[in-house]
């Protein structure tokens, strides 16, 4: 064997070695995902550098776990019992992602199967305790919104706990059996009719304590004004006034002591 041989033929088996190997030592991570490295020889699950978007190489015998990231949603369609143990058909949709941060601890507990394992069996779990604390009047109308935040803070308090975040909770729809949907429907229109009677009664009612308000208070002025109104006080007013327009530029004639209880008698030029 020629000298440099045993050099060319290991150089050769290496080529070949990464050939067959390249595509499992060649990553690329894209704009929304991350990745944790798993290496089976040494450290095992490397949970605390988590890769992110962008051209990563690794040794072929270790292992590269990418997840995506961006905001995902989920759908859910279940019956529940509420208060009274009425059966409750409630339509849900999530959104959430997992913590950019902490994928490692995610996949080392749920794997990449976390939406199934462990997003919607929470969920569904939030529901159904949630809507046991409630009738299906309140359910359905009257504390809906009470009820769709009570589950969602439920929910975000559990994933977050294992590393999800939810970004939004909502009830898209409630179904209920024909007949109490009709009977509760019903009901409401019979408050809301009741309430719209009662504040028709309520404007009357103020209406005509006002009205009696200002006539005793027109009463009362009244009462004042007579009572002030003497007769010396209505001469001296008299007075006054006959000096003031005594005054005035307009041709006038005032005769002193010529008209009623002795106050001036004035006559203009028409």
């Amino acid at each position: 064997m020629k000298k440099g041989q045993p050099l060319v033929a290991l150089i050769a088996v290496g080529l070949v070695v990464i050939l067959f190997s390249g595509l499992g030592m060649f990553y690329t991570i894209k704009p929304g995902e991350r990745a944790v490295i798993f290496r089976k020889f040494t450290s095992g699950l490397d949970k605390e550098h988590v890769l992110t978007p962008g051209f990563t190489v690794i040794a072929p015998w270790n292992s590269l776990y990418i997840y995506d990231v961006k905001e995902q949603k989920s759908e859910e369609t279940m019956d529940v019992l509420d208060k009274n143990g009425l059966s409750v058909n409630i339509d849900v949709s999530v959104r959430f992602n997992p913590v950019y941060t902490k994928i490692g601890y995610l996949h080392e507990i749920f794997g990449k199967n976390y939406i199934t394992q462990l997003v919607i069996p929470e969920v569904r779990s939030a529901v159904r305790q949630v809507a046991g604390r409630y009738t299906a009047e309140e359910i359905y109308s009257t504390k809906r919104q009470e009820v769709e935040t009570t589950i969602q803070a439920e929910a975000s308090k559990s994933l977050k706990m294992n590393n999800i975040d939810m970004r939004a909770l909502l009830i898209r729809s409630i179904n209920l059996p024909a007949k109490i949907k009709q009977a509760i429907e019903t009901k409401l229109q019979q408050e809301q009719e009741a309430l719209a009677y009662r504040f028709k009664l309520e404007r009357e009612k103020s209406e005509a304590e006002r009205k009696r308000i200002a006539a005793e208070g027109e009463a009362r002025a009244n009462k004042i004004i007579n009572s002030s109104l003497t007769n010396a006080l209505l001469k001296m007013r008299g007075i006054e006034a006959t000096i003031k327009l005594s005054k005035s530029t307009n041709s006038k004639v005032i005769v002193i002591g010529s008209g009623k209880d002795g106050l001036p008698l004035i006559l203009g030029n028409n």
